[in-house]
């Protein structure tokens, strides 16, 4: 038996709430897409260094993630949430302020970049309680059967945010690249304050079956499988994501104020698409295919996408190339969610949904080094093909394996002892 969920005060929909904690917090995030790029050329860093603030960042999340889950089971979901937030918004304030002081002079070699490094660190200590968290909360908000569909509000609520995210990254940059920075630490306070004072707790801190086995005793069968793509789907993403920025820069011959806002609408509309998939077509969908039809679904749409990026030279052909991209993860990822959740126990949504946290981190901290190394090292193009290859391989690989899948979202949870 899963353990009681508190109610919330009449009028208050926990759903919303969360679903604008998720988003506002995304939104902070994403601000920053359009400006990485630029901002460390103007710092004097290379692509491959770059690169490294993303991989410092997930390597943090790889680690703490299923530790913040767990956490969330015995405590609440509710203070590790909040934890998140804080740190979040702790983390950017001070890389905005290492930044600011490197464009002024005052910091530059690698005393900067040490810097630089060491606040992603300390984010992705500490930020990386909130994705797991939502996810738990989200899942013991949410019966069974409308699973998928609850993990495809997280994944709206991600997607709105990149809408609007770049958007606003790239109208702040024309007042400094810093600003954006800054602007998202103060947006992490004030989710931080939103979730404070209207975010109920779903989780009973003491209450009966709190006491679970350790998150790793699930990496096996099916779950482990289910982690792996996860993990490499990811991967494959975040190395377009990280040089996008140079790909358009270079192709379309811009500068870096150009440069920031011809990405930020890219991505703008990246992240529309996606969010009206998540948002929309994945509750239909996921009620008349499963998790394991619909995960290489999104495989084969996402990797035509990425293969269709070398080729594309033009604003508008690299934009329906991202659309592409935009689609296929949109039904990826909240399938890869609801199958994580529906195999997991309900006394084991914290620990499951830190591992798989912990796999997309996984992703987040390879994706960067390969694709900037690729970029620098091979040729333009050359991202986007090991990664529409990358997903063809696991294409291939969740066809073999759709009758574990499937069996792993029919069956009985996968936690003895529930």
């Amino acid at each position: 038996m899963s353990a009681p969920s508190l109610s919330p005060r009449r009028g208050a929909s926990p759903k919303v709430v969360l679903f604008l904690t998720i988003f506002v917090a995304m939104l902070g995030l994403s601000v920053l897409f359009p400006i990485i790029a630029p901002l460390s050329r103007q710092l004097g860093l290379s692509e491959t260094q770059a690169g490294w603030f993303s991989t410092a960042y997930s390597l943090m999340q790889f680690v703490f993630a299923p530790i913040w889950g767990g956490r969330s089971e015995r405590v609440g979901r509710k203070p590790v949430l909040l934890l998140g937030l804080v740190g979040f918004s702790l983390s950017f304030g001070l890389f905005g302020l290492f930044a600011l002081l490197g464009l002024k002079g005052v910091l530059g070699g690698g005393l900067l970049f040490t810097l630089l490094v060491a606040s992603r660190l300390l984010g992705g200590v500490l930020s990386s309680a909130t994705l797991p968290t939502a996810q738990a909360m989200m899942a013991d908000l949410t019966g069974r059967e409308n699973r998928a569909a609850a993990m495809g509000l997280i994944g709206a609520a991600f997607g709105l945010g990149v809408v609007f995210g770049p958007a606003i990254g790239a109208a702040l940059s024309r007042l400094g690249l810093v600003v954006p920075v800054f602007f998202s630490a103060g947006l992490g306070l004030l989710t931080a304050l939103l979730a404070v004072t209207t975010l109920k707790e779903t989780r009973q801190p003491g209450s009966a079956g709190t006491r679970s086995r350790p998150a790793w005793s699930l990496l096996r069968g099916p779950m482990l499988l289910i982690l792996a793509v996860s993990a490499l789907y990811t991967l494959a993403s975040v190395g377009m994501e990280q040089t996008i920025g140079f790909y358009v820069q270079d192709t379309l011959r811009l500068t870096s104020a150009q440069t920031a806002t011809t990405v930020g609408t890219m991505l703008a509309i990246f992240g529309f698409l996606a969010a009206a998939v998540q948002g929309g077509a994945i509750r239909p969908l996921s009620k008349k295919l499963s998790p394991g039809l619909l995960i290489p679904v999104g495989l084969v749409i996402m990797a035509a996408g990425m293969l269709l990026l070398p080729s594309s030279s033009t604003f508008w052909s690299i934009t329906g190339a991202l659309a592409v991209v935009g689609v296929g993860s949109a039904i990826l990822g909240p399938s890869l969610s609801a199958a994580l959740s529906l195999g997991a126990g309900d006394n084991a949504q914290g620990q499951v949904a830190g591992l798989n946290s912990s796999a997309l981190a996984l992703g987040r901290m390879t994706g960067p080094l390969i694709g900037t190394g690729l970029y620098q090292k091979v040729a333009h193009g050359a991202p986007y093909l090991f990664s529409g290859g990358l997903l063809l391989a696991l294409l291939v690989f969740s066809v073999i394996s759709r009758p574990q899948l499937d069996r792993q979202v029919t069956g009985q949870p996968g936690v003895p002892g529930d």
